[in-house]
Formats: structure tokens, sequence, C-alpha cells
């Protein structure tokens, strides 16, 4: 007879197996409440975790992202209560709270150092599991890569696995572009914040001219050139993207994001990441304006907007690479490389998850991971899924389930099988009779921007 867990996983895999109880109503009248425990690290960082009754002896170890450095131990309360339900314990940490909100100095060893918390506190789990989200899962990319032994797979969700260098230099890409285009005649701080504040000034002053931009044809198409080094998506509202060929309303959403506050998060994020390498790690010295346009998968809609609004491209290709450029600092790309990369090799099974109009942490950057991890020769332990919907870790919670339920069983099978592909999640998923899901079948572009090794 196959075990409780076995038949579990053969259920939410899409099986014909009929487990006794099926939702979380029945288990929620059974079964007693979770323990809840809180811990200090020797650095300050503090823990919790959450342990079901009938602790199934899987540990899921959850690394959260940018923002406060605050414990947490899911990606949100629905996922955690629904795993607790099947059996699963949780446990995660702050990261040191005494640093930088961009926490990668010490994210990772918190972490490790939380597992030994919690095999102190309760017992050694039978298997541990590592999931990240956001900032987390670059986080949850390292454990993939240096936790053998400790962890047996990993799960990433909306991941920022590019790391921090690619992140902040395509980000500066498009900073630039917005300053030497719409801002000609002022030296606007696109680096080197010396506060918050600055960040906060820089971010408010760019959005403005955005705004303003948006009203002329002109104005849309360098929105347009800059939102296409920034791999921004062209989705951000409504049920389905516009049409391949409406370049246009591409362009309308590209700017709604844009207008939202993405740029007020953009700069926050450059301030703390600054912080935490000690200086400026991104620059544009030699940078091929024309070249990156190229390589977009926006390119053509750029080109068709420059077209109808009546402007050279070239001559706007010529501003950028004739404008006076920003270096970065050696010491913060090296602090930067220790800290904040991922995808030099893998000791486990890794599982990424991005809905594919990611507008924070665009799926692109699974394609830099995967260029990176296949380079270190561990192509076979990766597998990215795509969910078709708008926004960053907008997942719904059975879609987080069914992803840790095919990482548990390619660590169970010792292979990927189907576990991973799209048609079995979905229908996994949707087997579970929660709250719907959208996995298809998506390849990302390439990253625009981003740094070769």
């Amino acid at each position: 007879m196959p075990t409780r867990r076995t038949r579990r996983l053969l259920t939410a895999l899409g099986a014909t197996l009929v487990l006794a109880v099926t939702g979380p109503a029945a288990a929620a009248d059974t079964a007693p409440a979770p323990r809840h425990l809180t811990g200090t690290l020797t650095d300050g960082a503090t823990w919790i975790a959450d342990i079901p009754a009938h602790w199934n002896g899987t540990l899921l170890l959850f690394s959260h992202g940018f923002g406060p450095t605050v414990a947490k131990d899911a990606p949100s309360d629905a996922v955690r209560d629904r795993l607790l339900a099947e059996g699963y314990a949780w446990v995660g940490s702050s990261y040191d709270p005494h640093g930088s909100q961009w926490a990668l100095n010490s994210a990772e060893q918190d972490q490790f150092a939380t597992l030994d918390a919690f095999g102190s506190a309760v017992s050694r789990p039978a298997r541990t599991l590592s999931v990240g989200q956001s900032m987390g899962g670059l986080v949850n990319a390292q454990i993939a890569r240096d936790g053998g032994g400790r962890i047996a797979g990993a799960l990433g969700l909306c991941g920022l696995v590019a790391g921090g260098t690619d992140l902040d230099t395509y980000q500066l890409n498009a900073e630039f572009t917005l300053t030497r285009l719409l801002l000609p005649d002022e030296a606007v701080k696109l680096t080197g914040f010396a506060s918050a504040a600055e960040a906060t000034a820089t971010a408010d002053r760019l959005t403005a001219a955005v705004t303003s931009a948006q009203t002329t044809p002109a104005g849309r198409a360098r929105i347009a050139l800059a939102a296409a080094y920034l791999n921004l998506p062209a989705w951000s509202s409504g049920e389905r993207p516009p049409a391949t060929h409406d370049y246009a309303a591409q362009q309308e959403q590209q700017y709604a994001w844009l207008a939202q506050g993405l740029l007020t998060f953009i700069e926050g994020g450059r301030y703390a990441m600054e912080q935490s390498a000690g200086g400026n790690n991104s620059g544009n010295v030699g940078t091929d304006y024309t070249a990156l346009l190229r390589d977009s998968e926006h390119a053509a809609q750029v080109r068709a907007l420059y077209r109808g609004a009546g402007l050279d491209l070239s001559a706007d290709l010529d501003t950028l690479a004739r404008g006076p450029r920003i270096a970065a600092d050696p010491a913060a790309v090296a602090a930067a490389r220790r800290s904040s990369s991922a995808g030099q090799g893998l000791d486990m099974p890794l599982l990424d998850v991005h809905t594919v109009a990611d507008n924070l942490v665009p799926a692109e950057q699974e394609s830099a991971l995967a260029r990176r991890v296949r380079a270190a020769g561990d192509g076979a332990l990766l597998r990215q899924a795509y969910v078709a919907r708008t926004g960053h870790c907008t997942f719904t919670t059975a879609e987080t389930v069914a992803a840790v339920h095919a990482l548990e069983w390619r660590v169970e099978h010792g292979r990927w099988g189907d576990a991973a592909e799209p048609a079995r999640l979905q229908r996994a998923a949707l087997g579970l009779g929660l709250d719907g899901a959208a996995y298809v079948p998506y390849r990302p572009h390439e990253l625009n921007g981003s740094v070769r090794p």
C-alpha cells in the first residue's frame, strides 16, 4: 500500500487515487492547532516556526522578500494554512535587522542558522525544502547552490534570480534614458544616494517627467524606449495582454506600471542595494544602447511608436550614446557578486515559478539564471514554470501548493518526469479545489542588459 504522503502527492499530480480527507475544511474540523515558536539568532535576527500537530516530517524553510527585516515563514497565510493542514511545518527568519533591507549579506547564513535553531527547539526534520519569494527567491537560489546535505530541493517564487547587479544595471539603463530624453537640461541623481530621501526625490522627478511625457506621441515613444531597457512587460491589466501589433495599447500598459509607483520602488531598492554593497554596483560605461534596443523583445513596438510620432529614433540613440556615463564602483561590484548572485551551480533540484508579466522582477530574469546554471553544468536540476497573470508574486494558493507538491515528487523520485510541466502543474493546481490556476507554456526573452559572467 502507498504511504499517506505518497497518496497525497500522486493525487496532487493528477493521479486517480482519492484521499479520505480532501480539503482544508475537513482538516480544520478535526486537527489541533499548530504550535507557533519564536527565537532569536546570534546576529539579532528573529525566527518563527509553525508546526502542525501531526507533522509529516517535511520542513519548509521560507526566505522572504525585500522589505522590513521581520520574520516570516510562508509566502501567504493561505499557503501556510493549507500546507500546515497537509502536515508540513514552516520556518523562516527576519535576516539581520541591523543593516540594509537588501539583506543578502546575512540572509543565507541566517536561514541556515534558523534550521539549526529549529532542530534544537523541535527536532531534526526528515526532509527540508527551501521556498523563497522575490528577493527571497535569490536567497533560495543561493541555498539551492550551497545547501546540499541540508536541503533536499528548492522552490523559487517570482525570484530575483538574475542577481543584484543585473537588476541595478538594466534599471539604470532605463533611468538614464528617461533623464537624457525627457529631462535633458536637468542633472538628476541616479546613483550614489546618500539617503532614502534622495532616492525618493529622484523617483518623484522621474515619475513626474513620465506623466508629462505620456500626453504627447513623442513622449510616449520615448517612454516605450526606456521600458524596453527596463524589461517592462506590456501587460498590466485585463484578462489578456494587448494584441501583438497593438503597440499603442502595449505602451499604455507599460505607462500604467510606471505611473503606479514603480520608479519609487526601483529607487528605494537601489538605495538599499548600495547600502548593502558599500557603493554603486552598476554603470553604463561602454553600453551600446542601439544594440540593447535591437536585442529587446519590444524593439518592434519602439520603432513603430517612433515612426508614428514622426520622431528620429537614431537621433535619440545618438543622444544616449553621447550622454555622460556612470561608472560602477569596482569594490561594490565585487561585494554584490559575493552576496547577491546566483546560478553558479546547483546542489539540488530547483523549481522556479514566475508570472509572465511581472513588473518588479521580470520573467526574463529566469533566462539569465538558466544560462548561468547551464554554464555550470547543472541544467538538468533546474525547471522553470510560468503563470499567465500580471503583477509581482500574484500566485494563487493552488499554484503555490501544486508547485510544492511537484518539487517534493522530484525529490522522492529522483527525476523530474513531467511533474513540472505546465499541463501537469495546471491539472494538479485545479485538482486542489482552491482558488484557480493559470499555468501555461511560456519561454521568456533574454534579459535585456544582463551582465555576462
